[in-house]
């Protein structure tokens, strides 16, 4: 459960998605302990001149971070000083993650344990500049919305998923992009998203009502990566290596 992905955001900053660092079940709670960078998002600054001219700190911390100078309460009531890279913690595998290149929210794809996969939301308001605002995903106190490390949890102050899907079918979801292109104007404002197993796409767009979820293709192959080109069209790679263009008939 390492993460790995990098991306610049609409500020400028780095985002890094880290897995909660391996181990069934986030056996060393890494998730919910601030004081490591693991299983969480970082947001750093490695383009500021600071950055770019002290080889010995190869990147600053953005001033807005929402963890800077603020202490996390343990369930013991013990304060600890929280990372200062840290945007979300919570999540057990940011496998993929994106910005939408026209409001600048912020989607993770979280790949789950054994029962349930899940698509997180930043809102691009909670990433304003001067206002930044921590999230908490949940994980490993809970997968997608179902408690895990035991059958009564506490949820209260976590961050619940805007959708998430169980493992009938399906493993390990691989987060995409929300469509931004000309070709299929049906797409236009849909985060698009798959699962590595079923080869499933699905396309989560806002309503009224909440958040409203549809498979909009069901591929034969192993989604392993979603791309976006220039222009917003959108593409997968699968696991053989071959890259199809995402559309619709």
């Amino acid at each position: 459960n390492n993460g790995g992905m990098l991306a610049f955001g609409p500020d400028g900053y780095l985002y890094i998605g880290a897995g909660d660092g391996g181990g069934s079940g986030d056996r060393y709670g890494n998730a919910q302990d601030p004081e490591t960078l693991l299983g969480a998002i970082l947001r750093i600054d490695v383009l500021s001149i600071e950055a770019v001219s002290d080889a010995a700190a190869p990147y600053t911390i953005p001033a807005d971070n929402p963890w800077i100078n603020q202490d996390w309460q343990t369930a013991d009531g013990e304060a600890i000083d929280a990372r200062d890279e840290i945007l979300a913690i919570g999540l057990r595998n940011p496998w993929r993650f994106s910005f939408d290149r026209l409001t600048g929210d912020l989607w993770i794809g979280d790949v789950g344990q054994n029962q349930m996969e899940e698509v997180d939301f930043i809102p691009a308001a909670a990433l304003a500049p001067g206002a930044v605002q921590p999230f908490n995903f949940g994980w490993p106190i809970l997968e997608g919305t179902h408690c895990y490390q035991s059958d009564d949890c506490d949820a209260s102050g976590l961050d619940a998923p805007v959708f998430e899907y169980d493992h009938s079918g399906h493993c390990s979801i691989t987060g995409g992009y929300v469509y931004r292109g000309a070709q299929y104007a049906e797409l236009v404002g849909a985060y698009l998203f798959g699962d590595y197993c079923s080869g499933t796409i699905w396309a989560t767009t806002p309503t009224a009502e909440g958040w409203n979820t549809a498979i909009v293709l069901q591929s034969d192959v192993q989604i392993s990566s979603f791309g976006e080109d220039e222009n917003g069209e959108l593409y997968l790679t699968a696991f053989d290596g071959t890259v199809y263009q995402i559309g619709v008939e």
